[in-house]
């Protein structure tokens, strides 16, 4: 089991960790043949403003991260040990490569197509399952820490462990669209449920896709022990308006408040 990887209940009472999704930056810089948005230059300032980490998803055609950007990153992040490096992607097509190459602390394992627009659905452990076991293995001997991006379906969770995994990454955007309506009570009690099965499996729990400031706070409150959310679209969205390091602090004030709106009556705070 990586050490890094936290369950029980130390889990369900740490606070949430936020790591921030670069892509969008790298989107912007890519319209024109300029060094500017810098994705490194945005790293730091999130980081100083208390994100616990970075994530990148390097697709194959670098329509936004590219690969140079994944070593400029990780070379940053040497410097800063205590922050998270976080590279997910599809293991099939070019993840393993930066996992071989660059040992960040996690990779998520992410099922996208090719040209597919973004992540839309979790990992298929009944089709892919034989794949995934030995690369889950190689990520490991490499010291990495690795989290599949899933579904909130309780009985398909689990199964993540049999792979060997060590999180799963649960995919918010059924909640993120029900979040506000009539439909949101279920939805969250249908992730809630994920989340446990998982966490009685042995394994830890990530989340995201369409968290924002709006549904953050709720999905935490409701979701036990999410170790880290990883935002990338909506915070950068914010961030055009606020600007990083305040973007970030208010993402760590929703994180903040899900421990107000969970915590029962008359629990101490």
């Amino acid at each position: 089991m990586n050490p890094l990887l936290t369950t029980g209940l130390d889990a369900l009472h740490a606070r949430t960790a936020l790591s921030v999704n670069l892509n969008l930056v790298a989107m912007m810089r890519n319209r024109r043949p300029l060094a500017f948005p810098s994705i490194t230059r945005a790293a730091n300032i999130v980081l100083e403003a208390g994100a616990a980490g970075i994530t990148v998803h390097p697709r194959p055609d670098e329509r936004h991260i590219r690969a140079a950007d994944v070593r400029d990153l990780a070379a940053l992040l040497k410097d800063r040990p205590q922050a998270e490096f976080n590279i997910e992607g599809n293991p099939f097509h070019n993840l393993m490569d930066f996992v071989r190459e660059l040992r960040p602390q996690q990779c998520t394992f992410v099922p996208d197509a090719e040209g597919q627009p973004t992540s839309d659905h979790g990992c298929d452990l009944a089709q892919d399952g034989a794949r995934l076991a030995p690369l889950i293995a190689e990520a490991h001997a490499l010291g990495v820490r690795v989290s599949l991006f899933m579904d909130a379906d309780s009985a398909l969770v689990a199964r993540a462990r049999a792979l060997g995994a060590d999180r799963v990454e649960l995919y918010t955007e059924p909640f993120a669209a029900a979040h506000g309506t009539p439909r949101q009570a279920a939805e969250l009690a249908r992730f809630a449920a994920a989340a446990r099965a998982a966490q009685a499996a042995g394994m830890g729990v990530n989340a995201g896709h369409d968290l924002n400031r709006d549904n953050l706070a709720d999905f935490l409150a409701a979701v036990p022990g999410v170790l880290e959310v990883s935002i990338g679209h909506a915070l950068i969205c914010d961030a055009l308006e606020l600007g990083y390091a305040q973007t970030v602090r208010e993402y760590l004030r929703c994180i903040a408040d899900a421990d107000d709106i969970g915590r029962q009556p008359g629990e101490a705070r």
